[in-house]
């Protein structure tokens, strides 16, 4: 679906074409950073955002690889969706959640929350922090992995990860609530893996 921004986007800013610097790597990601608060992940177009940019749109490719690379890197969380899923899936079915903890517990740990606690900082001081957090939750990372997956109740399980994975990110980077905030990876890990395996292959409907 073609984006209305695609023309006549409020705030488009006309301007010459960049060269291919890393300064059109910086205008691709302020673009991006507007373009997709707004469009939504699905409706935003690499035609828009370079546009924006003012560049041409193959320089998306050249620098991000594509759309899904590029708004990663505008969210500016240090995991590629496709690769990070393709790791959750490989292995024992019934680990999936342990796996994912596991990965994401490393990196956060390992940056000390990172760009991932700036972003959940931001999302109760405005909608664009918000949605963009939502659009990579449930589009980006758990929306691809339920579908690759083939489970039932893509959307619901999806969003049920996204509420466990940003709360944990949020009590132990951000409020730092203890003794959360300074647990040994592996009971983090042992506590919350099994939930977030339920929410992902289990019974959700709480039916016996």
């Amino acid at each position: 679906m073609t984006s209305s921004t695609d023309d006549t986007a409020p705030g488009t800013r006309r301007r010459g074409r960049r060269g291919g610097g890393q300064d059109t790597r910086e205008a691709l990601l302020r673009a991006a950073r507007e373009v997709f608060p707004v469009e939504g992940y699905d409706r935003a177009t690499v035609r828009t955002i370079a546009r924006r940019a003012g560049v041409d749109p193959a320089m998306v490719n050249h620098w991000f690889g594509g759309k899904e690379n590029l708004f990663t890197a505008s969210v500016a969380i240090p995991v590629n969706p496709a690769s990070i899923v393709h790791e959750f899936v490989t292995g024992d079915p019934d680990r999936i959640g342990e796996r994912m903890v596991r990965r994401f517990v490393t990196v956060w740990d390992e940056a000390e929350g990172g760009s991932f606690t700036a972003l959940l900082r931001s999302i109760t001081a405005t909608e664009e922090a918000s949605r963009m957090l939502r659009e990579f939750l449930t589009t980006s990372l758990f929306g691809r992995l339920t579908r690759e997956l083939e489970v039932d109740q893509p959307q619901m399980r999806a969003a049920l990860c996204g509420t466990q994975m940003a709360g944990l990110g949020l009590m132990r980077y951000v409020l730092h609530l203890e003794p959360l905030a300074s647990a040994d990876r592996e009971r983090v890990v042992a506590a919350i893996a099994p939930t977030l395996q339920r929410y992902l292959t289990g019974d959700i409907d709480g039916v016996a």
